[in-house]
């Protein structure tokens, strides 16, 4: 009877068909309610997880499907974005995300620190949970989608820090070596990505081969965010 699953799952073939099978009908059933499929792939994880019903076992392999769940979810944000608007919409977006990130970032700190007495640093690090807000109501308006960005680097950039701090990194050359490798990064996205991709496409024209080829710039730039000490979602 050894061939019979038991609870949590632990055989690899079934595990990868739950999860396609979740992936497969999630959003076909959701879209009928019109609740946007990433919630529905998030409920069901829960649903299907160690707090849920336990079938699938948090081990190993599902780390590796979280990791790339979540690159993969904001990849497919990226490409319904309509840069073309979101260019336009770029100054309002700045200005819309420094005020909804330095509000939530300065009464967040104050409320943790004063009233539940946390100390700073903690209080610094929640405050940037409050501060950072998801796209997934990116399609309301281009500013949202500007100011959400900006939001998400500035949290992205407090947590660099409070790990440093954490691990004893903070010394006199840390912002510097932060601030360069932030530029570095920046201009291997900005300007390296895009000429190379163009190059490429031009010279493959198999649609396979240029998705293929897409999703390892993807990973590769995740690699590079946590190379400099960022978050690979960056």
């Amino acid at each position: 009877m050894s061939g019979i699953a038991t609870l949590p799952i632990e055989n690899p073939v079934l595990i990868f068909f739950i999860v396609l099978v979740i992936i497969l009908f999630a959003p076909i059933l959701l879209n009928r309610i019109r609740v946007p499929h990433i919630i529905g792939l998030i409920i069901a994880g829960v649903i299907i997880g160690p707090n849920g019903l336990n079938l699938l076992a948090r081990d190993s392999s599902f780390e590796i499907f979280g990791n790339v769940g979540i690159l993969y979810l904001m990849f497919l944000a990226g490409l319904e974005i309509d840069m073309y608007d979101f260019k336009k919409s770029k100054k309002d977006g700045i200005i819309f995300g420094l005020y909804t990130f330095l509000i939530p970032m300065i009464l967040g700190t104050a409320i943790s620190y004063y009233t539940l007495h946390l100390n700073l640093m903690t209080s610094i690090l929640l405050a940037s949970m409050y501060a950072s807000h998801t796209l997934i109501a990116y399609r309301a308006v281009p500013i949202t989608i500007a100011g959400t960005i900006f939001t998400v680097l500035g949290a992205l950039i407090i947590l660099a820090v409070i790990s440093g701090m954490v691990r004893g990194d903070l010394t006199e050359f840390f912002w510097l070596r932060l601030s360069v490798n932030i530029t570095i990064y920046s201009i291997a996205i900005l300007y390296i990505y895009p000429r190379l991709t163009r190059w490429f496409f031009k010279t493959y024209n198999d649609n396979v081969t240029q998705f293929i080829f897409i999703l390892a710039l993807v990973f590769l730039a995740s690699y590079m965010a946590q190379v400099i000490g960022l978050e690979a979602i960056l």
